[in-house]
């Protein structure tokens, strides 16, 4: 974009109209753009940014930027009007009848969520970059008008209040940033960056640009003579080429420094150029020609040309040390690449005027060539209707952090979030190669299928299509969404297939029982005996109680005793209850040291998990160094390690996914709901059907009728919690369950 305006310049819609003329000939299409433009003008009167000028400046500016990346009319359109729905109470029907659906849909889905209920900014947060995901998975449109919004917004985040600055700017970095990187939106995402950067550390980001100036000149005089040095070699060799230096960004520059611990005077590539030329060939040779001029580094060249990166960016990488002994940064590549590493993906797919433009054919062709937003697209249809935070979480951890690149035996580069193992890559390659994995070799050697994988491992999956399939046991090491929930389908689906089995089995071993305690057998298999004590036991009809009984989950004394009961209760032995769970903690804690959890690269160290919040497997978490103690492991939402001074003692850990079989670990839980008989009994029977144990229990009643009940249980992992969470709420008179950070 370097040939169009810059952010500090004065943009109008004649500069829109100029841009777009560059590629839209088609007058009713310019038409379209005037009547959105005029649209505006009426819609927004009067409405004012943060910075005093009229709003319309910012629509315009989103329109042009989207001009500049050759976007076509529709998406432009739909770049001028995207706030017009939220910010003027325009109907879809209005919006519709004046711009049809396809503009409709594509400013809906730029649409922020601001009507619905939340609990809290968070929910807000994932809500919206759940709908903002869903769109993209839709229409690559959608992001792309986004990335113009945020773009703009960014450049004038000046005139924002200080801590609206570092959360739009945190948000950019960790939403926006990624999503570019991907489409392979260069200029769109150092921009984005070095502006975030500017907000969140001011000082760093100034020292920087401090350190750049001041060695300009020198950098400029070593950059000028090594051009000048390297266009004699393609002279001399009689090839058709461009050549120029290349800036590095202050973000990446940071990034290195405070990061990987680096001084300004170690970074490697701040001297670098850049060779197009004609063909891939031409680039082949000009690396050799380099490399007998200079002496190359070893370990710094780098081939994506054979082997594209995720966004399809091609060129060759390599470092030499020139004759004045400065190290540089070279890359070669022909235009066609060049001009793809610069726009990405708005390169390969701008619009085309009269090649019958489908969005729908656009997107398939996307989805084609990018192995990433494949993925996106299918984990995004399969956990959709999930929680907003769940969603976001996912997405972002398996698409846009997934950096371990390993390999098929075809040489097909799969990539995967850290702590992937086989089964995940299985369930990437396919739906049925993960649900009949029944080993795997990594590197030419048999490793258990719970192994973690690494970047450039080549993994063949071994298949059987005898198989059982997956197991639960596997939802407590695979690492990536998408596998969790083919799991949990295919598990699902396997249960209720054995569902009517189970029962059928559960209802006579309930007959059998009821004939040895010598009761009435139409009495109590009826369904209105168990009618009230079904919430107890987590049932919504007799059916699932037989089908708890045909699954081992639930027992026939206990439920008969709860029916059908004696003298001495459930209550005479609570505290003998507590008591022997107890005692059984301690015994597990006394003959293992293992707490699940790992600091990468680091041994012998002692790790605890922290009190106060009680980390458990499936947690973010984060560690603390701490004076004397060793590292204490927190959740990363725990307001005890939010103050300014532990947040530099933070270290990543990781959970030990293949370490966590037979441990225990704590949750603390606060239940509210209705006072009233029983309520407590029902709580214990369904926890002891799962086989929770219960180490604490601690009960109130107030005046009004409320109960305040506060459970510590011990659980596997935080699906196990969520499970025990699920099944709390269905007893009758619990209206909400937490977990406690003390």
């Amino acid at each position: 974009m370097k040939e169009f305006k810059k952010a500090g310049d004065k943009v109008t819609i004649e500069d829109v109209y100029e841009s777009c003329r560059r590629y839209i000939t088609n007058e009713d299409d310019m038409k379209l753009i005037k009547k959105a433009y005029d649209y505006i003008m009426v819609k927004h009167e009067g409405q004012k940014r943060k910075s005093g000028e009229p709003y319309t400046i910012h629509l315009i500016w989103v329109a042009y930027i989207l001009s500049t990346l050759q976007t076509g009319p529709l998406t432009i359109t739909a770049g001028l009007l995207h706030d017009v729905m939220e910010d003027c109470d325009v109907s879809r029907e209005e919006m519709v009848k004046e711009f049809g659906e396809e503009v409709t849909t594509l400013v809906e889905g730029v649409t922020k969520i601001s009507k619905m209920p939340f609990k809290d900014e968070a929910d807000v947060y994932a809500e919206n970059h759940r709908k903002i995901y869903i769109a993209m998975a839709k229409d690559i449109r959608v992001i792309l008008i986004k990335f113009a919004d945020r773009l703009h917004n960014m450049r004038t985040l000046q005139f924002m209040p200080p801590e609206k600055q570092k959360r739009i700017s945190r948000e950019t970095l960790e939403v926006y940033t990624p999503i570019a990187h991907r489409l392979g939106l260069s200029d769109i995402k150092t921009e984005l960056e070095d502006l975030s950067l500017s907000y969140l550390d001011p000082i760093a980001y100034h020292d920087i640009a401090r350190l750049l100036q001041t060695k300009q000149d020198e950098r400029k005089e070593s950059v000028a003579k090594m051009m000048e040095e390297v266009e004699n070699l393609l002279k001399e060799n009689h090839y058709q080429y461009r050549i120029l230096g290349r800036a590095k960004s202050i973000y990446s520059i940071y990034k290195k420094m405070f990061k990987k611990h680096k001084r300004f005077d170690e970074l490697y590539d701040l001297y670098a150029l850049r060779i197009i030329l004609q063909n891939k060939l031409d680039c082949y040779s000009v690396l050799g020609l380099i490399h007998d001029h200079y002496r190359p580094i070893p370990g710094r060249f780098k081939d994506y040309i054979a082997m594209p990166k995720p966004n399809m960016y091609q060129s060759l990488h390599t470092s030499v040390i020139g004759e004045d002994g400065n190290t540089f940064e070279i890359q070669i590549r022909t235009e066609e690449m060049d001009e793809l590493a610069e726009l990405g993906v708005a390169a390969h797919w701008r619009y085309k005027e009269g090649k019958g433009y489908s969005a729908k054919a656009e997107q398939k062709e996307i989805g084609e060539k990018l192995q990433w937003l494949r993925e996106f697209i299918s984990l995004s249809d399969d956990i959709k209707d999930g929680d907003a935070k769940e969603y976001y979480d996912s997405i972002s951890r398996d698409i846009f952090e997934a950096n371990v690149y390993v390999l098929t035996p075809q040489g097909k580069i799969v990539e995967l979030p850290n702590g992937s193992t086989p089964v995940d890559f299985a369930y990437r390659i396919h739906t049925e190669v993960g649900h009949h994995t029944v080993g795997a070799i990594v590197n030419n050697v048999m490793v258990p299928i719970d192994t973690k994988l690494n970047t450039g491992d080549v993994c063949e999956i071994k298949t059987n299509k005898q198989s059982a399939g997956p197991s639960e046991d596997w939802l407590k090491f695979v690492r990536t969404a998408g596998a969790r929930n083919k799991i949990r389908t295919f598990l699902a689906k396997k249960e209720a297939e054995t569902k009517k089995d189970t029962i059928e089995d559960g209802k006579k071993i309930l007959k059998d029982e009821i004939k040895k305690r010598g009761l009435d057998e139409k009495k109590f298999l009826d369904p209105e005996t168990y009618k009230t004590y079904l919430g107890a036991f987590g049932a919504r009809s007799l059916d699932d109680i037989f089908y708890f009984i045909g699954k081992k989950n639930l027992s026939v004394a206990t439920l008969l005793e709860k029916v059908n009961p004696k003298k001495t209760g459930f209550f005479d032995n609570l505290s003998k209850i507590l008591q022997r769970n107890n005692e059984q903690r301690e015994k597990l804690e006394k003959t293992t040291s293992n707490n699940g959890v790992v600091v990468k690269g680091v041994s012998g160290l002692k790790i605890q998990l922290s009190k106060c919040c009680n980390p458990i497997p499936g947690d973010q978490i984060t560690g603390y160094v701490s004076q004397g103690q060793g590292i204490k492991v927190h959740r990363v939402d725990c307001p005890n390690i939010k103050q300014k001074e532990i947040q530099s003692r933070l270290i990543d850990v990781y959970w030990d996914f293949a370490s966590l079989s037979n441990l225990k670990f704590d949750a603390d839980l606060q239940i509210d709901g209705l006072d009233r008989t029983n309520l407590l009994n029902d709580i214990i029977t369904v926890l002891g059907q799962m086989k929770i144990n219960i180490l604490n229990i601690h009960a109130d009643a107030s005046d009004d009728g409320r109960a305040l009940i506060k459970l510590k249980i011990g659980v596997d992992d935080a699906e196990h919690l969520n499970r025990a969470i699920a099944n709390l709420e269905r007893i009758q008179g619990i209206y909400d369950i937490k977990r406690v950070i003390h």
